[in-house]
């Protein structure tokens, strides 16, 4: 087993995370290194479902989460005007009883999974960037900015949508590609009438409220644009208060209360996907990096997750790296790649206005798959 190895973990985000506490659970040394000094993110509220859920449960943080963020089995499919049309039923037997849907506030979730590193011992190098990777033929020499120079057996490559190790080592994977929407997400009060993930559909975007904890909630709204857009901040409100035109019902609650301190993220909205290997001598992609999917599915936290677990199984269990990583690859490239196309499915259907059905059709059947162990 590969337990005497040294593994390097770049980037702080989720998936980083999820892969320095799996590793490190199973023993194995792991220094995380995380380019920003402040170790920020983004206030954003995100949905969690059950798949994403039980994950959380294999990397011991799922009480936490559970009791700081808001879980709820269902979707709620309602009209423009806010109508309740039908409930997508999301519970399914093989989450063991696990809820099959929640929300938290994403810096929430990044303090559960910080408190969870340092509880294992691992201190994250914040503030510092790779300079060189010198590989060899059983590891790599890494040469930090800071001057630093080591040794590691395996290096994994968490860094983001944007990841600098895929430029790297994968110069033939194209870049991240815009998905012909913009979200839109507001934090907000939850409202006493919406329980669990309420989608609005039929109107000129798809809106959805999910909520984060017992007192917030957060919204998003998903505007379709043929090139992206990035609008300054100043007067964002007053551009969601024009788009929200027309909806009724707790929206319209919502649209009415908006004003220039409301908490809004407006963002273009991008993909990528390696197609072919995430590996390239003993360095892997894991999360965005690899396979940075749209939101439709709520999937792309889970999938991070997924793969820091599954990389930390196969490290322990393998020889040697090269088949640690081959068995990584063989079990999470199929069920990625349903992500990334079962969202951007959804994204097209979206933006030519499809009927209700067809969209939460693509949405069950896809949650019918990812429901199963991975």
């Amino acid at each position: 087993m590969l337990k005497d190895i040294k593994v390097l973990v770049l980037g702080g985000g989720i998936a980083g995370m999820a892969a320095s506490i799996a590793l490190r659970d199973r023993g194995i040394a792991v220094d995380l290194c995380e380019r920003d000094p402040q170790w920020k993110v983004y206030g954003a509220g995100i949905t969690i479902t059950g798949p994403t859920l039980r994950a959380m449960g294999r990397l011991g943080i799922l009480d936490e989460v559970l009791e700081e963020g808001y879980a709820a089995d269902g979707i709620d499919i309602c009209s423009a005007q806010g109508k309740h049309l039908f409930t997508v039923d999301t519970t399914n037997e093989a989450l063991g009883g696990i809820p099959s849907a929640g929300g938290i506030l994403r810096p929430v979730l990044h303090n559960i999974m910080q408190r969870r590193l340092r509880k294992l011992g691992v201190s994250p190098l914040l503030g510092v960037e790779v300079e060189s990777v010198a590989s060899g033929k059983t590891g790599s020499q890494v040469r930090f900015g800071n001057g630093k120079v080591a040794e590691y057996d395996l290096i994994v490559g968490a860094d983001g949508i944007y990841s600098e190790t895929r430029a790297r080592l994968f110069p033939q994977t194209p870049a991240p590609r815009y998905a012909g929407q913009l979200c839109w997400r507001l934090m907000t009060e939850r409202h006493p009438s919406i329980e669990r993930r309420t989608f609005f559909l039929g109107g000129r975007a798809k809106v959805g409220l999910n909520p984060v904890s017992k007192n917030q909630m957060y919204m998003f709204y998903l505007e379709a644009q043929p090139e992206p857009l990035r609008r300054d901040e100043a007067g964002q409100h007053r551009i969601l208060h024009d788009l929200m035109e027309g909806y009724g019902g707790v929206l319209a609650e919502v649209r009415q209360a908006l004003k220039d301190t409301s908490n809004i993220i407006g963002r273009p909205l991008e993909t990528v996907f390696v197609d072919g290997n995430w590996s390239n001598g003993n360095v892997v992609l894991i999360g965005d990096a690899a396979h940075a999917t749209t939101p439709q599915l709520a999937s792309g936290a889970g999938m991070g997750i997924e793969d820091g677990l599954v990389l930390a199984q196969e490290v322990s269990k393998a020889p040697d790296v090269a088949t640690a990583l081959d068995a990584f690859m063989s079990r999470r490239y199929g069920r990625c790649k349903l992500v990334v196309d079962s969202s951007l499915e959804i994204s097209r259907l979206e933006r030519e206005q499809a009927a209700p059905e067809a969209q939460t059709a693509v949405v069950e059947k896809a949650l019918v798959q990812l429901n199963q162990e991975f």
